[in-house]
This record gives structure tokens, C-alpha cells and sequence, in this order.
């Protein structure tokens, strides 16, 4: 049975962090298994408070779980400050992980912060070249790149600085691009040698958790053993999909239905 493992936070509402993730490895045939860096108070409105969990508690999830078994693919979400990255970065190189996927989730889709400056600056150093593909936002891109992303050769710009920076592939998607066609949306695949863009509708409404789902599954697809290419552009039907058949529960933000 293939694994993978996600780290990342709780989302009480279940439409994000690790709850989505276990969703989203189930339905591509992947067993999920789970780390928590956070404990998040929040509903389909926003995120109230994110509050990390102790370091050593984080080590300890992770020691316990890794001494048994070693995911083939793990994918992180918010890992919220520096301490925690650097536990990570330990334990992935202690234990020789592989397939890694970084969500950077810096700002929740409410808008509410959720990683700390020096938390970005362990992940650029540390934990971007130990990363097999890297999938910031617009605006995750400007915060980890340093440079403004408004263009798409901003967005060009930002992917060579981050490659730049270790990992293997960076994958920017464009549903923050404040100047996109009408009506699309445009992800930006960057392998250090060749960009591809990946056009899909951009879909009316608020959703809940797709970077997450995104992420998700292309650390299910690596785990099954698909390249980096094709990993991400079968997460992107998934996400699609998901939207399509999204569903609401509160007053807020859709959630993705994970079939």
C-alpha cells in the first residue's frame, strides 16, 4: 500500500489542513497518515487563531511515526514558525524523506497570518532544497521571491528565484494574479529549465482549502510513482472536480467535496 503523510494543521470545520489532505489521499487510493503542526480555531468564515503546537510534541509525532513507517510522499501545510520548520528539516533528513511537496500557507483565504518571518526564512535555506515541488500562491511567491508578483512575468520572475533557491520544480498558482484574463486561471510550472502554463476556468465563488487539496494530491500522484509533471496536472483535475461538486456547510467559504 502506497503512503503519505501530511503536516500540517486541524481545521475544526474540516475543509482544510490535515482533515482535507486525509480526504484527498483516500480518494486517489493512498493511505494517509498525519502530523499536527497547529490547532486552528476557525469556521467557513475565516480563521479566528492558529496556535502551534510544542516543539518537542511535534518531534515526538514525528520520531514515533518515522521510527515505524516512512511515507512514500509527505506534503506540508502551515508549519507556522522556525522552530517547527527546523524540527522538520531534521527529521526529513534523518530519516532520508523523499517526495516532498511545500504548501507554504503564509495567509489563510480569510486573510488571517499564519506563518512567522523567521519560519519563511528556515523553509527558504532548509527545507526548499530538500523540496520535489513547491507550490506558493501570488502572494506566497512575492513573500518567499522578495519581489511584487502582479504580471505573468513577475510570475516568471519569482519561479526562477525560488527554483533558485533548491527545490525541483515550483508550481505558482494563478488564482491571486490580479491581472489574468478574464475568467482563467493560470498556473505556472517551472522546472528550472522549461515553464509550462496550465489554463483552467477560474471558478465564481470562495472555496475553502484548494491549495491544500492541490498539494494533497500531488503528494498522493508522487507517492504512487508519477513524475513531477503529470503529478501536478492530475492535481489540478482533482481540484477542478472537487470545486465543481463543492458544497456549503456555513455562512461562508464553499468546501471541496473530495470524491
Amino acid at each position: 500500500m502506497h503512503t503519505a503523510l501530511t503536516v500540517a494543521g486541524l481545521d475544526p470545520c474540516g475543509g482544510a489542513g490535515i482533515a482535507a489532505d486525509l480526504k484527498v489521499f483516500h480518494s486517489l487510493g493512498v493511505h494517509g497518515m498525519a502530523v499536527a503542526s497547529s490547532l486552528t480555531a476557525q469556521n467557513s468564515r475565516g480563521v479566528e487563531g492558529v496556535y502551534a503546537v510544542s516543539g518537542n510534541i511535534f518531534e515526538r509525532q514525528l520520531a514515533v511515526l518515522l521510527d515505524d513507517i516512512i511515507p512514500n510522499a509527505l506534503k506540508t501545510g502551515v508549519l507556522c514558525n522556525a522552530e517547527l520548520a527546523g524540527i522538520l528539516v531534521d527529521m526529513i533528513n534523518q530519516y532520508n524523506l523523499t517526495n516532498l511537496v511545500v504548501d507554504p500557507v503564509a495567509v489563510s483565504s480569510s486573510g488571517k497570518e499564519m506563518l512567522d518571518m523567521e519560519a519563511v526564512a528556515v523553509i527558504k535555506l532548509k527545507l526548499l532544497p530538500l523540496t520535489r515541488i513547491f507550490t506558493p500562491n501570488i502572494p506566497e511567491a512575492a513573500l518567499f521571491s522578495g519581489i511584487p508578483v502582479n504580471t505573468e512575468a513577475d510570475v516568471m520572475d519569482a519561479a526562477r528565484i525560488l527554483h533558485g533557491m533548491g527545490c525541483e520544480v515550483v508550481v505558482i498558482t494563478g488564482g491571486h494574479l490580479t491581472q489574468s484574463p478574464a475568467g482563467m486561471c493560470t498556473d505556472t510550472y517551472y522546472d528550472g529549465s522549461d515553464f509550462i502554463k496550465m489554463e483552467g476556468p477560474l471558478y465564481n465563488g470562495s472555496y475553502h482549502g484548494t491549495g491544500c487539496v492541490f498539494s494533497a494530491a500531488i503528494a498522493a500522484n508522487l507517492a504512487l510513482g508519477h513524475g513531477c509533471l503529470e503529478a501536478v496536472q492530475m492535481a489540478r483535475l482533482t481540484v477542478e472536480a472537487a470545486i465543481k461538486s463543492s458544497y456549503n456547510i456555513g455562512s461562508g467559504m464553499g468546501v471541496l467535496c473530495i470524491k
